[in-house]
This record gives C-alpha cells, structure tokens and sequence, in this order.
C-alpha cells in the first residue's frame, strides 16, 4: 500500500548509467536528461565543484586543484563516492519537486557485470533515495528500445556500441541467449586516435579533441569523398602549440583495432549461435544501438564481415534508455527480463 501511494506522487524513473553520457527517463514524460558522465572535484576538500556537461569543460583544462574524472569505467562503477555524487545531481535535476519523494528505478546494465559491480549500483541508487530498484542487460534494453519482437522464439541481434563497453547479445523468448560484453567502444576509439597522433605527427591531443576528430570524420570503412579536418595541440619535441591537418584514412588507421574488436566480438556471437537462431537472424538482420553505432561506415563493415544485413535503430543514443523507460511504464509485463 506504502508503494502504491508513493507511486502516485514520486517521478519513477528509468537510467542508462553509461560511461561517456548518463540520460533519464521519467515514467510518462519520455526522456528528460542527456548529459555526460563526468565530475570535477575539489583535489584537496573532495567537494564536487561540476557535474555533467559543466564537469566536461574541465577535461583537460582543469587547474591543478580541480580534478575532472569519468567515475565509471567500462560500462560499470569505478569510483563509488563520485558515482553516487553523479546520480544524486542527475536525479535531483530530472526530478525537480518530486525529489523528496523515493521513486522505482529501472537502471541498464552490462551483460558481463559481476555481482560486485552489480551490488555497487544497487547501492549507489538506493543511497540516492530509490525505493526499489530494477536492473535490465543493456543489450535487452536496447532490444525493446528498438522495437523488436523479443516474446517469440525467434532469433533477434543486437550490438550497442557505448562509450565504455560494446554489448552483443541475441535474444529470443524473453531471454538472452548469448551475450558477450566487449570493454572496447568509444573511448577506446578516442585513446587510440590519440596515441596515433602522438606517435605519428609527434603531438600530443586532449580526450576531447580526439572525440571531435572521430565523429567529424572517424569512420570504420572507406568514405565516398575524402575528408580532412585541422587539429590543433601541444608539440613534444619542441614543447609549443602546433596545428596539423589530418585525414579519414589516418584516422580510419588509427582506429582499426578496437574495430577490429567489435566485429570480432559479433563474429564470435554467430559462432555460439544455434544455427535456428542463426538463420532468423540471418533473415531479419543485425540491430545496431548506442553512440557508437554512430561511426560512419561501421554497419557496412559488419555487414561486409557477417554478410547480413545491418541497421541502425531509430535513434541509437537514445536506445537504451527508451528500453528501459518502457520496461519502467509497465513493470509487471515486463518483469522476465529483469536481472534477478
């Protein structure tokens, strides 16, 4: 009765905890919050000084007193304290008046979590004031995000490319069948491009300067039209700011083994494949979900690779967290995918 009640005034909501962005969805109002999953903090009081899009301005920037840090890593929690100072800002901010109210959570996951990254989520939600909290693989989410039939036994697959984890599962009946959490995506995109530059060019680039690179002409497969962007930074031989131009087959270069890695990981998927579930997928295609499905070019690779067809969802950010706010809207219908 205490539930229904609380029910009735609290914003239940749903999260897809990532690690390059954190968004919110509110039980009936869709999704409210997209920010990045980052704190500054204070190195000497460990007072939390920004958070968000705020606390992204510090990468790199930052004076020596002020610590800007992405608190999870892979896809799970690395820093507890920080992590928990995140979710509380994020949650009052999504919020707004509810806040004193505890709301039910629905909350993404990786597959591969372990019951010690799993309970150190449980923890950080319930310390921020939710009442009850629901896990869900990240992987089913985006399935049910991107409107596939999942009830019936046939065979569907998924890749969600994050910042911190590549997820391929395939699922049927409500189940997955197979599921492998790959801890490269994004961010090992964004490293390698800049330990390239470095190597390469002799200078050095900051975290946020070789995302802007990537998604501006970063592609996983031969472009049409040759592309060309200038990127600016720090000489190390000479130790003065240089400017260089770079092209998309440096980069394409440059990012070839954590590619490399997720079509891998989706060639393996087919391997442990029951050849049944093989051939529906065979027949309805790969799903691709998260901000890295977002690489030019990355479908055709896999496709290429796999010789099936791939699309993207609808919206790959926004994927995961549309999976978990409808799983949210309707706990009882949605219950068997839940983690137990």
């Amino acid at each position: 009765m205490l539930n229904t009640l609380l029910g009735w005034f609290s914003k239940d909501m749903a999260m897809d905890l990532g690690t390059a962005n954190t968004l919110i969805y509110i039980k009936k109002e869709g999704i409210v919050l997209n920010e990045p999953s980052v704190v500054a903090i204070a190195r000497e009081t460990g007072e939390v000084i920004a958070v968000g899009k705020d606390a992204k301005e510090y990468i790199g920037r930052s004076p020596q007193n002020i610590h800007a840090i992405r608190p999870l890593k892979d896809g799970v929690i690395s820093d507890f304290d920080s992590t928990r100072e995140m979710i509380k800002f994020f949650f009052r901010k999504a919020a707004g008046r509810s806040r004193l109210l505890r709301p039910m959570m629905v909350i993404g996951v990786p597959s591969g979590i372990t019951q010690v990254e799993k309970r150190a989520v449980l923890d950080s939600a319930h310390l921020v004031g939710a009442r009850r909290v629901y896990l869900i693989e990240e992987p089913m989410a985006a399935a049910i995000g991107a409107r596939l039939n999942i009830h019936q036994p046939s065979g569907n697959m998924v890749v969600d490319i994050g910042g911190g984890t590549t997820e391929v599962a395939v699922i049927s009946m409500n189940t997955v069948v197979y599921s492998e959490s790959v801890r490269v995506a994004g961010d090992e995109a964004n490293e390698a491009i800049q330990r390239y530059i470095l190597k390469k060019h002799h200078l050095q680039i900051g975290e946020n300067a070789a995302e802007q690179i990537k998604i501006a002409i970063g592609s996983a497969y031969p472009l049409k039209q040759p592309m060309i962007v200038r990127v600016a930074g720090k000489d190390i031989m000479r130790g003065v700011p240089r400017t260089i131009e770079i092209n998309d087959t440096e980069v394409r270069e440059a990012m070839s083994e954590p590619v490399n890695a997720i079509v891998n990981s989706v060639l393996r998927a087919f391997e442990q494949t029951p050849p049944e579930l093989a051939a529906d997928i065979k027949g309805k295609g790969i799903v691709l979900a998260g901000g890295g499905a977002l690489l030019k070019g990355v479908d055709k690779l896999i496709e290429q690779q796999t010789n099936v067809s791939v699309m993207l969802s609808d919206d790959p950010l926004t994927t995961v967290v549309e999976g978990c706010g409808t799983a949210l809207e309707d706990l009882k219908y949605w219950k068997p995918v839940f983690i137990n």
